[in-house]
């Protein structure tokens, strides 16, 4: 058969033609989550294999989960607390600061480790498919088991300091985790696949959540930024400052296990209303950055 035969034949076969709808529905929410759902036992795995070799060959093991958030708790009594005077400004400073560590330090562990996973995982993501939102979500997962110990040593601190209470107030607790996940996993999908094709974004993502945290109401209050920028006519700032997703979060956190309004501290008139709204926000930036992540994850391979 010559090269005109071969044309003609060619030309008498039937073809499929390409559904373009239907690749392009991959690029949406729905049939993405339902392909994670498909991989959740890939996805308990990797959360398993990153708790487990964080502490492997150590002789205390998971201990090691306690005995952090306890020694930084002792520490900011002590230390921060009652040495450098910090409880005279705040009552329970220890108690209150280590309230807005231990939400915040959720958010930065999903936002640095989510950075870094896709790189983390190059030998997975070269030689087998899974979709590859397993490993910033498998990070997320890392993140929320650690900020579970961490928030049953502030409950037991709590109760130590005589600052445990059920008040309505504990709802606020649960938008404010789901808005620092919201938008730890909005970053981590986006600087991941960034992070793939320019490698120096993991050492940015470390400095800037190193800033994020100081320009958050862990280390002081919200009451004491806002009465300093009112003197200073900066109205506009305070503004700015509080509609900020991470330092709304942190004071709905605290408002439910630390109680600022029995301790003088004042929050936002429409805190709840505020949190809904960034939430819904960060939603819409998920969905974003998600879309950002489907669109250049066909490129990891190649690139790593």
């Amino acid at each position: 058969m010559n090269r005109d035969e071969r044309f003609a034949h060619i030309a008498k076969l039937n073809f499929n033609t390409l559904d373009l709808e239907k690749k392009n529905s991959r690029l949406k929410l729905l049939p993405a989550i339902h392909e994670i759902y498909q991989h959740r036992s890939m996805l308990g795995l990797l959360i398993r294999r990153d708790l487990k070799s964080r502490y492997k060959d150590s002789a205390l093991g998971f201990a090691w989960t306690l005995i952090r958030p306890i020694t930084q708790l002792a520490i900011y009594a002590i230390v921060i607390g009652k040495f450098l005077g910090a409880e005279r400004g705040i009552p329970l400073f220890a108690i209150y600061i280590f309230t807005g560590l231990t939400l915040y330090t959720l958010f930065q562990e999903i936002l640095t480790a989510g950075t870094s996973s896709i790189l983390a995982n190059a030998s997975l993501v070269k030689k087998i498919y899974v979709p590859r939102e397993l490993f910033p979500l498998a990070s997320a997962g890392t993140a929320l088991f650690n900020f579970c110990v961490q928030l049953a040593v502030l409950l037991v601190a709590s109760a130590l300091f005589g600052n445990l209470m059920v008040t309505t107030d504990l709802i606020y607790a649960v938008p404010a985790v789901l808005v620092v996940v919201t938008y730890g996993l909005a970053f981590a999908f986006l600087l991941s696949a960034t992070n793939v094709f320019l490698r120096d974004i993991g050492y940015l993502v470390e400095i800037l959540a190193m800033i994020l945290m100081w320009a958050s109401p862990i280390l002081y209050s919200w009451t004491m930024v806002r009465d300093t920028l009112h003197a200073a006519g900066l109205d506009w700032l305070v503004t700015l400052y509080t509609w900020n997703p991470i330092t709304l979060a942190v004071l709905g956190f605290q408002r439910a296990f630390y109680h600022n309004s029995l301790h003088g501290l004042e929050t936002p008139e429409h805190l709840g209303a505020q949190i809904a709204i960034v939430l819904f926000t960060g939603l819409i930036l998920l969905w974003l950055c998600h879309r950002v992540f489907r669109k250049v994850q066909g490129n990891f391979a190649q690139e790593l």
